[in-house]
């Protein structure tokens, strides 16, 4: 079985449509292409993305919650600013999730309280939702993935988005493609005696995200980054350039091991009916496909045949 795109729709005499000509297209272009691409397995790639997406908006509202809060600290009254002025984020959250405005109290000030209390317990809980979504995380990417946690900067949040943009074997036909597609790619910006590579601004900014996250982290802890950083300097690149070329560096990396990973879990959880892959199948490997056209096509010619009188 391959995976066929949806076929730009051809205009057919009489608007014709059906199920078996859609068929004889989708065989045609599976024909007609050196690459077949493969169909998605069940690895927990879905739920990783859910979870991920969940996650991520659970991040964002617990950021302007908070963002909100320290707003309207300004405008709280001087005692509850001085207390809150030594205390962490958190530590003041929770101590505004505390409030108790009465009536007894003045209107603003009474008011100013309902709304960092609202606004504190808002964050503490959009914080507990994110902790609990990133331990499923980490539970689906230690039972899928777990040589992923072992690399040094990939934590289970970059290590569940890589699962996620790497998808499964046969959707990349090269590491330079995974590398467009994360958005590490060098572009040529050459001018005049001066050549140079600019950042690529495309692709994906999710994986790209997470390959940064993984190369600032090495920046700061690995001293075999440091010294490639130091080194690069030295050359004449300016630090952005340095950047660009670890992060092509670490996502060359990346590619070979998710594709060690996802290959070795292909072969033990599928069994396969083809000898070999479809990125590999010769012509004449593919004459099954090739006599399925015929089938449907000789079919379609018994159904328009006239019948006798």
């Amino acid at each position: 079985m391959v995976e066929i795109e949806r076929p730009v729709r051809q205009r057919r005499p009489g608007g014709a449509k059906s199920d078996p000509l859609d068929a004889v297209q989708a065989a045609r272009e599976a024909l007609a292409r050196g690459q077949l691409a493969v169909p998605r397995q069940g690895t927990g790639r879905e739920a990783l993305r859910l979870l991920l997406a969940t996650r991520a908006l659970a991040v964002t509202g617990r950021t302007a919650a908070i963002s909100q809060v320290k707003a309207f600290i300004v405008s709280a009254p001087d005692d509850l600013r001085a207390e809150l002025r030594v205390l962490t984020t958190r530590a003041q959250l929770r101590r505004l999730a505390a409030l108790r405005p009465h009536h007894g109290q003045a209107v603003d000030r009474r008011a100013i309280g309902i709304a960092l209390r609202s606004g504190a317990r808002r964050a503490l809980a959009l914080d507990d939702e994110a902790r609990a979504l990133e331990a499923e995380i980490c539970a689906i990417v230690e039972r899928v993935a777990p040589e992923l946690l072992a690399v040094h900067g990939v934590g289970a949040i970059v290590a569940a988005q890589l699962l996620v943009s790497y998808s499964h074997p046969g959707r990349f036909r090269s590491e330079a493609a995974f590398a467009s597609l994360a958005g590490v790619a060098p572009i040529p910006a050459s001018s005049g005696q001066v050549v140079r590579h600019r950042l690529n601004r495309g692709g994906d900014r999710q994986l790209n995200r997470a390959i940064r996250v993984v190369v600032l982290t090495r920046t700061r802890h690995c001293e075999k980054t440091r010294a490639y950083m130091a080194r690069r300097r030295a050359e004449g690149r300016s630090t952005r350039e340095a950047m660009r070329c670890l992060m092509r560096h670490v996502a060359r990396g990346l590619f070979r091991l998710l594709t060690r990973i996802m290959s070795g879990q292909r072969s033990r959880s599928v069994t396969s009916t083809r000898a070999v892959p479809p990125a590999t199948q010769s012509r004449s490997q593919m004459q099954p496909a090739a006599a399925i056209v015929a089938r449907l096509v000789s079919g379609l010619h018994l159904e328009e045949a006239p019948s006798p009188a």
